[in-house]
């Protein structure tokens, strides 16, 4: 075998070191490939392999939403390299499109009406792009405070009491908007449904990797055959184009003048941030286990924050969604055993090379309705299992009445607020008419009370990575 290669234990603190050490043998034991020693042709290929891992996720944002997918798979890629560029090259960690924004989305610019008629939102994203912008300063400070202060003594404010709960209610809310997309057709929901949890429990190698995509593309056949999707708009659509249009960036929005509507949309969304937040520094403790080097502390968590919040503000100013640190490539990494971040890097590449591609777009816009729907059950639900995990694997003390007080209040505001008459709460300021969506809610009152209430325990721990939030290791078996 002529590709370079050396033995490490994954879970070995300290990261890489050569060769195999007597006793390292079983759980955790990882073959680490030199993406370079294995040759352009096995580089690209990998590449590859790790944008279809994040491409069912990336592009079903924009779906859901009504933002363009050639911007989406443009900003996922230049964001990915902006990550690489500022975490020194180090972290093998792709940035796709975040789902928690999609509440935020969803209460600025809605897709459908109450009773689930389509709208034209068109005028509307844009704002929606302003306030997930400004999302984006919220990891800027975040990284600035780390890099003044530490990442303790900042961490400790945002503790899984506050941020499990708000995650969890993140996925309840979006829960009907999934419903009303599956009552589109329920038979190509549940087919797609059906084939992403038999690819995610019994499939091997990569299609236990890519379930989302596989779902989506097999209910989309299917829909095809059936006769239940028009092609014309990809028939129309050119092979080559432009993956920004004006109108629907954050640019415009700002030009428009709608400032009631822009200030609601920063109050609206901003805080989803903090629930983002902790995906990323759960999401950066995963690539840490998986490859044996502790990402928290070099380059450090200022510098991944810093990259995530930098690559989003960028794809939101131009019409794109929040990007995250990607969970499937994760697993990508673990599969392959190949964690050189030259690898991740050829993925953007593609992804922006795809983005050019009007044509593509089309065939992705085309899409059934209730493919997207039965899809986005399963990952909706996804999003608040990641919640309760939170809660449960930094063993949250559920018998203290502060912590209960606290998750009780934002689950209760934040779902509550969504599913009333109003599906806000707001007030006027002049001339200006400001809302507060339910997570802007739940999650002020979690973090307000959370400060104030005694009996503070949590303890922000950068030396062992899973300890900082949501363990999304993929370990491998004695023997592998």
């Amino acid at each position: 075998m002529s590709e370079k290669k050396k033995t490490v234990s994954a879970g070995q603190e300290g990261g890489r070191k050569g060769g195999k050490e007597s006793g390292d043998r079983g759980i955790g034991e990882a073959c680490i490939y030199d993406a370079r020693s294995l040759g352009a042709p096995k580089v690209l290929v990998l590449g590859v392999q790790h944008m279809f891992a994040m491409f069912g996720a990336t592009i079903l944002v924009p779906m859901l939403t009504g933002l363009d997918v050639s911007t989406t798979l443009l900003f996922a890629g230049l964001g990915t390299l902006l990550f690489h560029f500022l975490t020194k090259g180090k972290v093998p960690a792709f940035l796709g499109s975040s789902f928690a924004f999609l509440g935020g989305y969803a209460a600025i610019a809605p897709m459908a009406d109450a009773a689930g008629n389509p709208l034209d939102n068109s005028k509307l994203l844009p704002y929606a792009c302003f306030g997930v912008a400004c999302a984006g300063l919220v990891y800027l400070l975040l990284s600035l405070l780390i890099k003044l202060f530490g990442t303790g003594k900042v961490m400790r404010f945002f503790p899984p009491i506050v941020t499990g709960p708000i995650i969890i209610a993140i996925g309840l809310t979006l829960s009907q908007s999934a419903i009303d997309n599956c009552s589109a057709d329920w038979f190509i929901a549940i087919v797609a449904i059906a084939l992403v949890i038999v690819c995610n429990i019994w499939g091997r190698g990569m299609v236990k990797i890519v379930p989302i995509i596989i779902g989506v593309i097999g209910s989309y056949v299917l829909a095809a055959v059936l006769g239940r999707v028009d092609f014309t708009p990809v028939r129309e659509a050119g092979w080559i184009g432009l993956p920004i249009r004006w109108d629907r960036t954050a640019f415009w929005a700002l030009t428009d003048g709608d400032v009631s509507l822009l200030i609601t949309s920063v109050i609206t969304i901003m805080p989803i941030a903090l629930a983002t937040i902790v995906e990323h520094i759960g999401d950066v403790s995963a690539i840490s286990s998986t490859v044996g080097n502790n990402y928290i502390k070099d380059p450090g968590l200022h510098r991944t924050l810093l990259g995530d919040g930098l690559a989003t503000i960028l794809a939101a100013l131009f019409g794109a969604p929040a990007n995250t640190t990607y969970g499937e490539n994760t697993g990508v990494l673990a599969l392959t055993k190949v964690f050189d971040p030259l690898v991740v890097r050829m993925a953007a590449v593609f992804a922006i090379l795809f983005s050019f591609s009007p044509k593509f777009a089309a065939v992705i816009g085309c899409m059934p309705t209730a493919t997207c729907g039965g899809v986005s059950l399963v990952l909706y639900g996804m999003i608040s299992a990641v919640g309760v995990r939170n809660i449960v694997e930094t063993q949250v003390d559920f018998a203290k009445s502060r912590n209960v007080i606290i998750a009780a209040l934002i689950l209760v505001l934040s779902i509550g607020i969504n599913y009333s008459a109003a599906g806000s709460v707001g007030f006027v300021i002049g001339d200006l008419n400001i809302s507060f969506s339910g997570i802007a809610v739940g999650a002020l009152t979690g973090i307000i009370l959370n400060a104030v209430l005694p009996g503070k325990d949590y303890k922000f721990d950068d030396d062992n990575p899973k300890h900082t939030g949501v363990d999304f290791a993929v370990r491998g078996r004695a023997g592998d």
